[in-house]
């Protein structure tokens, strides 16, 4: 074994997982969000016992307990090969009496005191109605509460979740009691359904929230049966809007987790990232945009609570290998590479170039070049068909490396030096963007 004043200790150093958000301790930084899989202490147990950072329990309200549907919840999207890429669900908050979510919660945390327990409320836009359930979560001994205002369905149509969620004024007001009534970090969920997720991430600020997570489900209908003529899921004949989620509303997700994290008025708050988190690679790369955890749920709903292991392996084995010792040293090193699209270098230029070795010609950038794009490739080449990039009409814009099947085939090249065969320009390697250029009329130059 190196002893600790090993020099080359450094270079095998195994990365540490271990998260730290909002003084919430924790194994990883991979916790399950507020859903169906943080609905009992039977799946949290088992969820812990698999390895998971965390939990926010499913959502709790109020008593008389909520009724949901008894039929179909989820619709779901699927890839050609039937891979589920987006869920859609109408179910509501949990249906259970709160006094038995409390005692389960209180179990938990007393047997599993090194995990995040987290529980997320949702209850009538009332002082008195915050005051008295963030009471009893606080006996429960969780570590924290997590307000969802980003329901879209169901609950939102009785003035909660995202009814609470698009209105600035009453997000500040709510988070707002929840600090004066409770000692815990109080983390504000966001909807989506909103036109600019900064203005609520300001309004939880403004409440004194200690952190936002985000995001919530999309409001969607993902599916017609065009038998019944009702959207899925179905019920007795009719459908309704639910809250889609999934690996498709990934990139949603993250560009608002970057809106938030570069804006000059929130860059400070901290940020629970989810949206689709399938892989170690989606958990770095909200965490790189400003994210100090994650949450995960249709992963989980989809291939079970092992995926743990994969997702730890996965992060652990990747941060070791860029010199990564802890979560801190790439949290957020993405974030000020984001910019408005003003700010791009507009003298920046690239070609698509085409790796003929590794080329099966199937054509198809071919024939999305040019039936879409700028016919920037060729078909033929001296009479023999051959797919071929030509510089004087290729703007550098990505599509056939988007389409080509053959990962790295199709590579883009930055082109620093010489003229542009596009437009016979001379490549001029200063950095200019559209506030500068002399094309836009307020331009000062």
């Amino acid at each position: 074994m190196l002893q600790a004043d090993n020099p080359e200790r450094e270079n095998i150093v195994m990365s540490d997982l271990t998260s730290n958000f909002l003084g919430i301790h924790s194994p990883n930084p991979f916790w399950l969000a507020s859903a169906p899989p943080t609905d009992k202490e039977v799946n949290v147990v088992r969820a812990f016992e698999a390895g998971w950072g965390g939990v926010v329990w499913k959502t709790l309200g109020e008593d008389p307990h909520i009724v949901n549907v008894n039929g179909p919840r989820y619709g779901a999207v699927y890839s050609s090969d039937r891979k589920l890429i987006g869920l859609n669900n109408i179910e509501l908050i949990t249906d259970r009496p709160l006094q038995t979510n409390l005692d389960e919660i209180k179990r938990v945390k007393r047997d599993w005191p090194d995990r995040a327990v987290v529980v997320s409320l949702m209850v009538p836009c009332e002082e008195s109605n915050w005051k008295n359930i963030v009471s009893k979560v606080e006996d429960t001994g969780a570590d924290g509460i997590e307000l969802n205002f980003g329901c879209p369905h169901g609950m939102s149509e009785r003035g909660m979740g995202s009814a609470v969620g698009q209105v600035p004024e009453y997000i500040e007001m709510v988070t707002a009691w929840c600090k004066q009534y409770s000692k815990m970090p109080v983390i504000v969920k966001l909807t989506p359904n909103i036109t600019d997720i900064r203005f609520p991430a300001r309004a939880a600020q403004a409440g004194g929230a200690d952190a936002v997570s985000l995001i919530n489900t999309v409001s969607s209908i993902v599916s017609v049966n065009l038998d019944t003529m009702s959207p899925e899921p179905s019920i007795d004949g009719w459908g309704s809007h639910g809250g889609y989620c999934g690996p498709a509303v990934k990139p949603i997700a993250m560009n608002m987790v970057a809106e938030i994290a570069r804006d000059t008025q929130t860059a400070n708050l901290p940020i629970s990232g989810i949206g689709g988190i399938t892989t170690w690679r989606d958990a770095a790369e909200f965490m790189s945009l400003g994210a100090g955890n994650v949450q995960v749920c249709t992963a989980a709903m989809t291939y079970g609570f092992k995926i743990i292991d994969e997702l730890t392996s996965g992060l652990s084995n990747w941060m070791q290998s860029a010199g990564y010792h802890r979560l801190d040293d790439f949290v957020g090193r993405a974030t000020p590479n984001v910019k408005d699209w003003q700010n791009l270098n507009l003298n920046y230029i690239a070609k698509a170039k085409i790796n003929q070795d590794a080329c099966i010609s199937c054509g198809r950038c071919h024939i999305v070049c040019e039936d879409t794009s700028h016919q920037a490739i060729t078909s033929t080449v001296n009479g023999e068909r051959r797919f071929e990039v030509i510089d004087e009409e290729c703007v550098g814009c990505n599509l056939c490396v988007s389409v080509c099947p053959i990962e790295d085939c199709i590579t883009m090249e930055q082109q620093t030096s010489g003229v542009d065969a596009r437009t016979g320009k001379p490549i001029n390697p200063d950095y200019e963007n559209w506030t500068t250029h002399p094309n836009n009329p307020a331009s000062a130059s």
